[in-house]
This record gives C-alpha cells, structure tokens and sequence, in this order.
C-alpha cells in the first residue's frame, strides 16, 4: 500500500507519537493498536520504544504483523480479536489506537458503540484513544467514484494499485473495490478485494465518542500534522458505567 514501508512506518510513528506526548507526556506508553492489520502502526510506535500489543479481526494479519516486527527486531506481542469484543483486561492500556481508516468498517452506530466503549473499559483512567479515518465530510460531499492509480517499487517490479467506490442509497456506505496489478512475466496479475465502509461525518463520530463516555475530543487535519488522514484524540475521563 505505501511505496517504501518501513519508511512510512516511521513516518507515521513519528507523528502518532507526538500526540501521545502532547495528551500524556513523555512515555514509553503502553499501546494497543486494536486494528493493526499488517503492523504499519503497532511497528512504528513499537520500534519508537512504547509497549505495543496488536489486535486484529483476521488472525492471518495479526501474525503477519508478529512475523514483520520480529523480523526488524521488534517486540510485538499480537492477537486475533473483533474490536468489538477487545480480548483484554479492563484499565491495562495508555493509549489505544485504531488507525487506517478501520473504525468505518463498522456499518451501525450500536456496533460503533460497542468498539468505542471496548476501547473506553481498555484504557486506564485518563488514557488516550486515538483514530484516524479518511476526510468523510469532503468525501460525502463530492462522492468520489475511485482514486488515482497508486505505483508501489516491490522486490518482483513495479504494482499499481487502485480503488472503485460504489455508494448506497442513504449516501453515507459504500462499497469499495480494491484492485491491485501485480507484474507476472509479460503479462498483469489482478488481484480484487471488496469491502464496505461507513462513511461517517465528524459531527456522528464526535456524537458517538460523547456516547461511549470519552471527552476532550479534538480533531487534527492533515495540514497540522502531516498525517496522511485525519486524526481525532480523546481521553477517558468520567466514571465507568
């Protein structure tokens, strides 16, 4: 997905890292990246000496994260888990960080809900939850029908990867379409993947966040921090239900 990963790994780190600092002080901290995929995140902020654990619904991603970061050197402990239904002690984390967009693959507000107040019961009193997602009031706006072809160097040549999005009826889901061409020989290799996401706006997110009990919530645009995405912080500050 990024042209030079461990590149963006640090990159991002970087400025993830910042805003754990600027809410919490100086760490280390002790993270949970309850959507880590592959380990862009988790690694990074692993690698900048916090305590990172990674969660993931597919147990083939959570393991590739584990395999990533062993093999930089990194400690990484990892684990499959819905984010839903977080497989961990209350109170145990700093911080949680759900990044890359994963919250909206949640389509309701009651399975939104019951993410956040997961990630609320993780967090210590006064922890921090960090998310990043795609600039969903622009993109409701203009409804975007795909993205520009992406070009990643790899080790077997050069891959183009773009994305077809199909918007529903109610104008706030879509389905995307994802489609990678991989050099084989001569010829192209297509590989398709399709999703749905939740295109939710920052005042139903801030909504939902005021919901699930956290407070101080502060969006961080692009041009402030040099994310790729937007950025929201929160903490957990009001007595538990």
């Amino acid at each position: 997905m990024f042209p030079d990963w461990d590149a963006s790994m640090a990159r991002q780190a970087a400025v993830l890292d910042a805003l754990i600092q600027h809410r919490l002080a100086a760490g280390p901290r002790r993270i949970l990246d309850c959507s880590c995929g592959i380990g862009t995140q988790a690694i990074g902020l692993a690698r900048a000496g916090h305590r990172v654990v990674g969660s993931d619904l597919s147990p083939r991603a959570a393991t590739r994260a584990g395999t990533e970061a062993a093999a930089r050197g990194v400690g990484l402990a990892t684990a499959a888990g819905d984010m839903r239904r977080l497989p961990f002690k209350s109170s145990v984390f700093d911080v949680v960080v759900c990044a890359d967009n994963s919250l909206p693959h949640l389509l309701s507000a009651p399975d939104v809900t019951a993410a956040l107040g997961g990630m609320r019961r993780v967090l210590r009193d006064g922890g921090l939850l960090l998310l990043t997602l795609r600039d969903y009031d622009e993109i409701r706006r203009t409804r975007p029908l795909s993205t520009p072809p992406q070009v990643s160097r790899t080790p077997d040549g050069r891959v183009i990867t773009f994305q077809l999005w199909h918007w529903h009826e109610d104008g706030e889901r879509y389905d995307l379409e994802h489609f990678q061409l991989i050099p084989a020989g001569a010829d192209w290799t297509v590989r398709r993947r399709r999703t749905t996401y939740w295109a939710l706006s920052r005042p139903q997110l801030t909504r939902l966040l005021t919901e699930a009990g956290f407070a101080d919530i502060v969006w961080h645009a692009p041009e402030s921090t040099g994310y790729y995405q937007p950025v929201v912080t929160c903490q957990e500050r009001r007595a538990r239900t």
